[in-house]
């Protein structure tokens, strides 16, 4: 348990300057890494909160809807919420119903679309059952 006198052997305890720098490199890959894959998921969070908003704000609208009757065939627009909206209603053509058929309700395509302040847009399709109008 003497010191070594071999001088080669004495200098052998510690790390060599290169094997610092190589972990340091290594170590400041895995931390951008790390800093990208931290990036990614804050806007992944910030995109799906955007959607969320955008989704409630058309559920706002399909609720305020009117009643089935009110709801004729053409184009309504407004704003709710700082977003722009737009529905479509028209007749729902199928080959399934005569055109001309007795029938208490007509099938109709109602299409709604919401423009939010940042951009980002959600569409809705759905097929809702109307009385036919009265003649």
């Amino acid at each position: 348990m003497f010191p070594s006198t071999n001088p080669r052997r004495r200098w052998s305890a510690g790390f060599t300057l290169v094997e610092a720098m190589a972990a340091l490199a290594v170590m400041s890959v895995s931390v951008a890494a790390i800093g990208a894959l931290a990036n990614a998921s804050m806007r992944s969070g910030l995109y799906v909160e955007r959607h969320l908003a955008e989704v409630e704000t058309a559920r706002k609208i399909i609720a305020g809807l009117p009643a089935r009757e009110a709801l004729r065939d053409g184009s309504l627009t407004g704003a709710l919420d700082s977003h722009q909206w737009r529905i479509d209603a028209a007749p729902f053509a199928n080959a399934l119903i005569a055109p001309n058929a007795p029938s208490a309700w007509r099938p109709q395509f109602v299409a709604l679309r919401v423009l939010a302040p940042t951009g980002g847009v959600v569409e809705f399709d759905t097929i809702r059952l109307r009385r036919p109008a009265a003649r």
